[in-house]
């Protein structure tokens, strides 16, 4: 049974990666169809909104704390070929959250290393291992000043193991961003991967976009360029970041920029700033990316806001079906 004391409250439910048996490879958290199927049934049919009216339930206060919207993040091609199906035969319309840089010819490059390192070494450790071997420093003073956000993190995303959540923190505060896309593309290098080569095989084109659009599912924005810590930038290019994804969005499907109404937080990360932002662009939902109250976020309850709408990880459901 899915609903229980800690989640009896509406939500969306949050997907990224999906694997199949041909060009999409099994990787750290992702699931296939069939994993698809079967958390669909665990949750309840009857209790997975489409995304439209999810939306009008919202304005009208009239969700049920049982009802939950499918959610999907990043552009991922793998949302196309492995999960649109599944979404079709259930008849379900989801929320499609896409960063738009790459529209332009200029994906997020998080992805791109999220594929070189589950794909091209025998596990994640390995990788983190041959990763701090080129980094080539010690960290140990920066994981020990850190260890209380190390452990508030894994208390927040218990899908990331104590690895994960260390590497992350070295990539979003301990390196500058231009540090850590340098060690990576001269770890890439040496196994003679080109980025640009991978575009079509882990990005959405804008005809995926067109085609989501025709079939009712519901698309906003998730920042232009994804960066990982959003709560850090200054207020013009928070607002820089959303209002040119609106921009972008609105050109390819043909729609006004009022049009779009809902987003989510790249990686979780807003401030009040943000909050107010959005407020002013005249976004009315946004979802997070976790089931907990945030209070250094200002947060008192969960759903605090239109735009801090709490979001499961499929992750954490597969865990409680098996």
């Amino acid at each position: 049974m899915y609903f229980n004391n800690s989640n009896s409250f509406f939500h969306g439910i949050m997907f990224h990666h999906f694997h199949d048996d041909g060009i999409h490879l099994k990787s750290q958290g992702s699931i296939s169809k069939d994993d698809f199927k079967n958390l669909i049934n665990f949750i309840g049919r009857k209790n997975i909104l489409s995304a439209d009216d999810f939306y009008e339930k919202f304005k009208k206060d009239l969700l049920k704390k049982n009802e939950v919207c499918i959610t999907f993040d990043d552009a991922i091609k793998s949302q196309i070929d492995v999960a649109l199906p599944v979404l079709s035969d259930y008849k379900i319309k989801a929320f499609f959250f896409v960063y738009t840089s790459m529209f332009e010819g200029n994906p997020d490059n998080l992805e791109i290393y999220r594929y070189f390192r589950t794909n091209y070494f025998s596990s994640i450790n390995e990788f983190y291992s041959n990763f701090y071997e080129a980094l080539n420093e010690n960290l140990e003073p920066f994981f020990i000043q850190n260890q209380k956000e190390i452990e508030n993190k894994k208390l927040k995303f218990q899908m990331y193991t104590v690895e994960d959540i260390k590497f992350r923190l070295v990539r979003d505060l301990y390196l500058k961003k231009d540090e850590y896309e340098d060690i990576m593309q001269k770890m890439m290098k040496k196994k003679k991967i080109i980025s640009s080569e991978l575009y079509s095989k882990l990005f959405f084109s804008k005809d995926d976009l067109k085609k989501l659009d025709k079939q009712g599912h519901l698309i906003g924005p998730h920042s232009h360029f994804h960066p990982t810590l959003m709560e850090n930038l200054t207020i013009d290019k928070q607002k820089y970041e959303y209002e040119k994804a609106i921009s972008v969005l609105s050109k390819i499907l043909n729609k006004s920029k009022s049009d779009f109404k809902w987003m989510s937080h790249p990686n979780g990360s807003y401030s009040k700033d943000t909050l107010k932002v959005l407020n002013k662009i005249g976004l009315e939902l946004g979802f997070k990316q976790i089931m907990k109250i945030e209070p250094e976020k200002g947060m008192k309850k969960i759903n605090n806001s239109n735009l801090e709408i709490a979001r499961e990880d499929h992750s954490n459901i597969i865990r409680l079906m098996n």
